[in-house]
C-alpha cells in the first residue's frame, strides 16, 4: 500500500449540502485534490484548530488531545486507506508506550485528532486513484470553447463515450471554479459509470 502525503487546503459549503462541508486535501507531490464530505460539527473543529481558535471550553476532539496528552500517547499520523460506496475510511496510528495501534475512524474526527496533534497526513494511491479529482491541463494548440457557443451546444451523448467526455468536462469546470461538493458529485458519477460500462 502506497501512502500519498496530503494537506488541507480548505472547507468549503454551498447552500445545497444541508449544512454539510467538503474537506478538500491536495497531494503535497502532485496536482491531485481530494474532496471529501464532513459534517458541520467536524467542520467547525477542524476550522477553530487551523485558525488557531481556542474555545472557553475544550471540544471532543481537544478533550481527546488533553486526556492522550495525560496518558502520553502519541498520533503519529492519519491514513485514509479505504473507500466503500462513497464512504472514506480512516485510520488513526498512535503509539503509547512503544506500541502502535491502528484505530478506525471517521476521516473527519481523524484529521480534527491530527490537527492537534500536527500529525501528518496520508491518503492510499488506490483512494487517490478513484476519488482523487485533477484540474486537466488543455492540450498545446486546442481550441478553447468560447462561454456563449458552449451554451447553445446541446448536452445529447449518442454513446457511453461522449457521456463520459461530458462528465469529465464538467468536473474539470467544478473544480475550476472550486466547486468542490458539485466536483464530488461528479467524480461518483464518473465512477459508477465506468464501473457499470
Amino acid at each position: 500500500m502506497r501512502k500519498l502525503q496530503v494537506d488541507i487546503l480548505g472547507l468549503s459549503t454551498s447552500p445545497h449540502t444541508n449544512g454539510a462541508y467538503a474537506l478538500i486535501l491536495y497531494e503535497l507531490e502532485g496536482k491531485r485534490k481530494l474532496p471529501i464530505i464532513i459534517g458541520g460539527f467536524e467542520a467547525q473543529a477542524i476550522a477553530l484548530k487551523l485558525e488557531n481558535i481556542k474555545p472557553p471550553r475544550p471540544f471532543t476532539h481537544d478533550l481527546f488531545k488533553n486526556i492522550a496528552d495525560a496518558f502520553h500517547l502519541h498520533v503519529n499520523e492519519i491514513i485514509i486507506d479505504e473507500l466503500h460506496n462513497e464512504t472514506f475510511y480512516a485510520k488513526v496510528v498512535c503509539e503509547v508506550n512503544g506500541e502502535v495501534h491502528e484505530i478506525d475512524a471517521r476521516p473527519s474526527d481523524a484529521i480534527a485528532i491530527a490537527v492537534r496533534f500536527n500529525a501528518p497526513l496520508f491518503v492510499t494511491e488506490e483512494i487517490m486513484n478513484e476519488a482523487g479529482i485533477r484540474e486537466e491541463q488543455k492540450e498545446e494548440g486546442e481550441e478553447e470553447i468560447p462561454a456563449e457557443a458552449e451554451e447553445e451546444m446541446p448536452l445529447v451523448s449518442s454513446s457511453l463515450d461522449a457521456r463520459l467526455d461530458e462528465l469529465q468536462n464538467a468536473l474539470n469546470e467544478a473544480i475550476s471554479n472550486e466547486n468542490y461538493e458539485e466536483a464530488a458529485r461528479l467524480r461518483d458519477e464518473l465512477s459508477r459509470l465506468k464501473s457499470s460500462s
